[in-house]
């Protein structure tokens, strides 16, 4: 139960940065600029010392107390929401822990700003792509995924007319339609994206 309550408080505050990212990522249909605009307001609020510790903070208890409540789950037949929060969250913890890692290493080693470029070079960018697309589409479906399932296990009654299981399933597909989208938008409609020339090192270009 402690492992259970760490684990869904550190979850809200990785969600609320979550859910501002993927708001970013969904202005790129405006443009790239405007994409890059929000970001630059939304580093006000999140890309200081004092709550980016926090945030890291928050990915490493989430990763540690995430992987101990798989390594203790019971093995037995469950229903797919019940075994959903268990196989999103293991993929979203190796998926936080790459991209973390990658984003600070652009950072502090490349001295890259890792703004819509940089997530976007290796999307648009073959053979890397054949990775990449699927790597950030499976990050993004198990988020929602997470929360869907999170939300069959605490919902008790109907809402919108929906029973919870029916409300855990609107939440899913619409993960997939966000990851589409969000996807969609970071290749430009799949015709590619023009990379600055400084974040062709991602590449090898």
């Amino acid at each position: 139960m402690k492992f259970r309550k760490v684990h869904f408080l550190s979850g809200l505050i990785i969600s609320v940065f979550i859910g501002m990212h993927l708001i970013n990522h969904g202005s790129a249909v405006l443009g790239e600029e405007k994409h890059i605009e929000v970001m630059n307001s939304f580093r006000k609020i999140y890309r200081n010392v004092f709550l980016e510790t926090i945030l890291i903070s928050a990915v490493v208890v989430q990763i540690f107390s995430g992987l101990s409540l798989f390594r203790s789950r019971k093995n037995q037949v469950r229903s797919f929401f019940e075994n959903l929060p268990y196989w999103s969250g293991l993929y979203l913890a190796f998926f936080l822990l790459i991209h973390l890692s990658a984003v600070f290493f652009g950072r502090l080693v490349l001295d890259l700003d890792t703004n819509f470029y940089f997530g976007a070079a290796g999307l648009n960018t073959f053979p890397y792509n054949l990775f990449f697309i699927p790597y950030y589409s499976l990050a993004i479906v198990s988020f929602f995924g997470h929360i869907s399932a999170i939300h069959f296990r605490k919902m008790n009654g109907n809402l919108l007319f929906m029973s919870p299981k029916n409300q855990a399933v609107a939440i899913l597909i619409f993960g997939f339609i966000v990851t589409f989208f969000l996807i969609f938008n970071l290749t430009n409609g799949f015709q590619g994206v023009e990379i600055p020339d400084e974040y062709g090192v991602l590449t090898g270009n």
